[in-house]
């Protein structure tokens, strides 16, 4: 066996640098890589992000329709039923072509358009207080759907955004803050918790019982929870499951629903009832794995919201550049005489009689428009685009009388305000509606004849304290 070779004897490998030669620059590449992958799978599949937006973008944009509704209600059968210029036989050839969804499709009595009108009503109140979102955010798509598609030259940019929106909304986790299910769940944990101590007090007086005969113990009382609170059953859940599922059985069977739609609505529907189970019988694997799909829609969800309302910007923008108009700084002028955008006619000419401020307000949204997109990045920017944003919304509402128009169009901005910000709002409205409630006095026993704390004072202390 020959004796092994020295370190000079040894053959150069091809690739490797010479001694003393300077480290390669992409030699950390791929760790550096590996690492950033790493952190940005576990941020996308660790939780929901953006609650506040997600949140803010749901009570906006069911607000928005919920007013509309209600501001139309008695306008209701001309625009959307019976009486419409736009009739059933058109809406269903127009439909028949288009393949778009609607149920007031289903039936042409008025009775039907009622309970459809009623339907898309209470989805939005639902919504709007976050009561089941899984369930009252698809229910707000489809009364959305089902209106707007029916006549589709009814309304204005505003109703296509929430046309938009009610579809990506379903996708979301929007009840995480700000809503009735969030304080269900907040209520449901604390019970836990309260649960669990209840059981490990019960362990603990039990400690001199027979082993089994503890262990048995703390799981009663763990399955009794405080007042009944803990492991109760979702009856209101399981009752809205039910009712649809009855609805769905017999959409299907008498054919109203198209294939794509009809996977659509079963696979929401069994999805559901997927989801109570596992967390219900299965909370280990099986739940995380679930929580991680449903992180990863959310988050898809919002990053196209996000893409939306930067394409919406940014084609208004330079569709805007193109026009001649828009150029010599002078498109602001027109829509300002205009009988039906001038619900304040003395404004509005104040308003069009001067020449700078039309200038300016003209290129204004223009250059707002444009470079929106570009900002996002840029924290401090964006934010004074944003305010900007909102700023010309809230003046189109009041100047050119479009207010649908303009709140939907800042339930899209909200998506980009920062977090701080809506918590801060959010506390501050909260503190503004609930009732302040005061500290009870706290009585103070009096002092001692001959306490050195009184005569070192030189008087004595007060006897109560708020």
């Amino acid at each position: 066996m020959s004796a092994p070779r020295s370190h000079a004897e040894l053959p150069e490998l091809p690739g490797l640098p010479e001694h003393g030669a300077a480290p390669s620059p992409f030699a950390n590449l791929g760790v550096g890589l590996d690492r950033t992958v790493a952190r940005g799978v576990a941020r996308i599949t660790g939780g929901a992000l953006g609650p506040y937006q997600s949140a803010i973008v749901r009570i906006g944009f069911s607000l928005t329709w919920l007013a509309f509704l209600l501001r139309e209600f008695p306008h209701r059968s001309e625009l959307y039923g019976p009486h419409s210029p736009w009739g059933f036989d058109l809406a269903r050839r127009l439909l028949a072509g288009n393949h778009a969804f609607s149920v007031l499709m289903w039936n042409d009595g008025r009775a039907w358009f009622e309970i459809c009108y009623a339907f898309a009503i209470v989805a939005s109140a639902a919504l709007l207080l976050g009561w089941r979102t899984r369930t009252s955010a698809l229910m707000f798509m489809v009364g959305v759907l089902s209106l707007q598609n029916r006549s589709v030259y009814v309304g204005d940019g505003g109703d296509n955004v929430v046309h938009i929106m009610a579809i990506y909304l379903a996708f979301t986790r929007c009840g995480q803050v700000w809503s009735l299910d969030s304080r269900r769940a907040r209520r449901a944990r604390l019970a836990a918790e309260a649960a669990a101590r209840e059981a490990a007090a019960g362990a603990v007086e039990a400690e001199g019982a027979h082993e089994a005969g503890a262990e048995e113990a703390g799981k009663a009382a763990a399955r009794r929870g405080p007042r009944g609170l803990a492991g109760g059953t979702d009856l209101p859940g399981i009752a809205l499951w039910i009712v649809f599922g009855a609805a769905l059985v017999a959409a299907s069977a008498e054919g109203k629903l198209s294939t794509g739609w009809g996977v659509i609505f079963w696979g929401c529907w069994l999805g559901q009832a997927v989801w109570w189970a596992v967390r219900r019988y299965l909370p280990g694997e099986p739940r995380t794995v679930l929580d991680i799909v449903s992180n990863v829609v959310h988050n898809g969800a919002m990053l196209v919201i996000v893409v939306e309302v930067c394409l919406i910007y940014s084609t208004a923008g330079w569709y805007k550049i193109q026009g001649s108009r828009w150029q010599d700084g002078t498109a602001l002028y027109y829509p300002l005489h205009l009988d039906d955008f001038t619900p304040w006619p003395a404004l509005s000419h104040t308003l069009a009689g001067s020449d700078i401020m039309v200038m300016l307000i003209t290129y204004g949204t223009v250059i707002v428009q444009v470079a929106f997109p570009f900002t996002l990045f840029n924290r401090r920017v964006k934010n004074v685009l944003l305010c900007a944003m909102m700023l010309e919304h809230a003046s189109i509402a009041i100047v050119l009388g479009l207010p649908f128009f303009s709140l939907a169009m800042i339930a899209a901005d909200a998506v980009f305000l920062p977090t701080g910000f809506l918590r801060w709002a959010g506390e501050r409205l909260v503190a503004a509606v609930r009732p302040r409630r005061e500290r009870p006095a706290v009585a103070l026993p009096a002092p001692r004849a001959g306490d050195p704390a009184e005569s070192a004072a030189g008087s004595p202390p007060p006897t109560a304290a708020t």
